[in-house]
């Protein structure tokens, strides 16, 4: 099930079915990084005309499909964000592909969409920097997937 992984949070999604094998993920990869780059340029568009609202939105999107792809390329499939950050966690972060960082930008970048979503709050400075964490984001998946030696695609 896990590849031997013993992170609970990533083991709980999975007995949930929040997290499971996707056999075809590899194939979709490109797919989610097109999104996630669509995504980002967008943010920028709408960071360059005042929309923070959609800015803080596009961005977080952005690094949702930069995530999912890293989801893909191990073959699972999430059906939640919250299990997308865990499985994040025990995939790339606990083997060190990953720095904690991106992780916690990932999760902030949640917060500020869930609040300018279901609540309406948003903010230049939170646009902003949501916008350049994606953008970080975007790169480092990049790196991460089309590096040879960590198996990526």
């Amino acid at each position: 099930m896990g590849k031997g992984i013993k992170n609970p949070e990533f083991m709980n999604c999975i007995k949930k079915n929040k997290i499971r094998r996707f056999s075809p993920g590899k194939n979709l990869v490109k797919k989610e990084l097109n999104i996630a780059e669509k995504d980002y340029s967008e943010a920028k568009e709408s960071l360059g005309r005042n929309r923070y609202k959609w800015a803080t939105i596009q961005a977080y999107y952005s690094m949702f499909h930069s995530a999912r792809a890293l989801l893909y390329n191990e073959n699972y499939r999430e059906r939640s964000h919250y299990c997308l950050i865990a499985a994040l966690k025990a995939l790339y972060v606990e083997t060190g592909k990953l720095s904690i960082h991106f992780l916690e930008n990932l999760q902030k970048g949640k917060g500020l969409r869930e609040n300018a979503d279901y609540y309406d709050e948003w903010s230049k400075i939170g646009a902003e920097e949501v916008v350049n964490v994606a953008n970080d984001f975007l790169k480092k998946v990049k790196i991460i997937l089309y590096d040879r030696k960590s198996g990526g695609v």
